[in-house]
């Protein structure tokens, strides 16, 4: 095990360091050169070479390349280009919003996602596998932002339990911010709700028709035990659509805080992205991945403590 964790560690942050390096010249070669877009279209060329030499924009890219990386992996970001600020304390002021709404999304994908999942795989062919099936189609079909709006319509404004728009830090309250993300939480999850639960289920019917859980049945073993088994087995499948949800999730994040209205580095990457902001595009996008491979990190581990053979390939 310590051998497998090893492994998964050292190919987390090998993963890492390339999409950092990948993402630092992309952003360069993208976005070209950002002094226009940050001192406005009356600027002067005299502005914007001041501006490009302050930046540091007149260096080789490599050089640039090297005073950013050997600044990032002691924890230092850089400072933003639009507004002066440390790019670490503009993260720690809005992934805090993020992380609550992609968390709270994975909590509802796996728990729903699971409770249908088990129910239509041990009953194959029911109205509620039906339902599953159905349900799948549909949500996949529908485009995010539309789902957010037919929400907000439906929960913030003709029935007002929920706010529109807007986030409550917990620290005001609560009980104000379980209700500010919930509505954007369950925009992101809908799709990952059907993914799970259709992945889920396809697993359970497949293990459920094996020999082994014949030989189960057989020998009189109750309903809740066999039930247990196929879970157990069916779950690696399941938790792999899970960590990539986490992904979709974090990705879809910039469109529905876009429409909540929510501080978060979804609309900091909008708001960075329009001015050219490369650092904050950065810091946003290396801590993105640092999160998606502990995600991942973590999912190997259980996959590993579940299935034995996984911890050997």
């Amino acid at each position: 095990m310590i051998k497998f964790t090893a492994k998964r560690l050292v190919s987390g942050i090998v993963l890492l360091v390339i999409v950092a390096v990948a993402s630092f010249f992309l952003a360069h070669i993208a976005i070209g050169d950002p002094t226009q877009a940050l001192l406005g279209s009356t600027a002067k060329p005299v502005q914007r070479a001041a501006l490009r030499q302050q930046l540091g924009l007149n260096q080789p890219l490599i050089e640039q390349f090297w005073t950013w990386f050997r600044h990032a992996i002691t924890g230092n970001l850089g400072t933003s280009w639009a507004n002066h600020d440390s790019v670490n304390s503009e993260l720690a002021t809005k992934l805090p919003t993020t992380l609550s709404v992609v968390v709270f999304g994975i909590i509802i994908c796996a728990v729903v996602g699971t409770v249908f999942g088990l129910i239509s795989g041990l009953r194959p062919g029911s109205a509620i596998d039906r339902i599953v099936k159905g349900a799948a189609v549909i949500l996949f079909a529908l485009p995010g932002f539309w789902v957010s709006l037919i929400l907000i319509t439906w929960f913030a404004v003709d029935l007002k339990i929920f706010p529109a728009v807007g986030y409550v830090p917990p620290s005001q309250s609560f009980s104000g911010w379980l209700l500010s993300i919930t509505l954007p939480a369950v925009s992101l999850a809908l799709g990952g709700i059907v993914s799970i639960a259709e992945q889920l289920r396809n697993a359970i019917v497949s293990i459920g028709n094996q020999d082994f859980v014949r030989t189960l049945r057989s020998r009189g073993l109750p309903s809740w035990s066999i039930t247990i088994h196929l879970l157990r087995n069916a779950a690696p499948a399941a938790l792999t659509v899970l960590s990539l949800q986490f992904v979709g999730l974090l990705g879809g994040a910039i469109v529905v805080e876009t429409i909540f209205n929510l501080p978060g580095i979804g609309a900091a990457t909008s708001s960075a992205s329009l001015v050219g902001d490369i650092p904050v595009l950065l810091g946003i996008t290396v801590v993105s991945v640092l999160f998606v491979v502990i995600v991942n990190f973590l999912l190997d581990l259980v996959l590993g403590w579940i299935n034995p053979k996984a911890r050997v390939q």
